[in-house]
């Protein structure tokens, strides 16, 4: 078979970082998990590439892309960022039949409360069929020292468990 004709076929998986941050303590820990997922990268069966994308950026194509998704969000009003909403609305009808099965790691970070916005967002993540594989990481109030280090275990885990084939 001539060169020309030899197509490479790609062994590498696909993690998908979806996040949203107005005041930057949720990107302070989607930095966090993304930073500890890349490092584990090269160290899994199949390589594992990292795209992020802001939830107002991120679309049906990119879902479709992903092996597994990392999803941010703050918390407001009791409920995921409009942001983030507005993700799972353009995505919703395209990938239903197309992403069933699909891992999913969360981070919610509020002020006072996460349990609305982590119950929104697993009820659409239901709908769609998508797999929470790892617990959500839910952080109320400042963040600290031990909260970045959970969001980083979550990434690397994630992570780690796509490049094996785990999740």
């Amino acid at each position: 078979m001539p060169a020309e004709n030899v197509q490479a076929i790609s062994t590498s998986k696909h993690l998908g970082v979806v996040h949203h941050s107005r005041a930057g303590t949720t990107w302070a820990l989607c930095d966090a998990a993304v930073t500890a997922a890349g490092a584990v990268t090269g160290t899994t069966s199949d390589p594992v590439e990292i795209q992020v994308w802001g939830a107002f950026d991120a679309g049906p194509e990119d879902v479709l892309w992903a092996n597994g998704l990392l999803l941010a969000t703050p918390a407001h009003f009791g409920y995921m960022s409009g942001a983030l909403k507005d993700f799972f609305e353009r995505i919703y009808q395209p990938c239903l039949e197309r992403t069933t099965g699909l891992p999913y790691g969360l981070i919610v970070k509020g002020d006072t409360d996460v349990d609305g916005a982590l119950a929104s967002v697993q009820k659409i993540a239901t709908g769609l069929r998508w797999n929470l594989v790892l617990p959500a990481l839910a952080v109320v109030g400042a963040i600290t020292a031990a909260d970045l280090e959970a969001a980083a275990e979550l990434g690397a885990t994630l992570a780690a468990g796509i490049g094996e084939g785990i999740f």
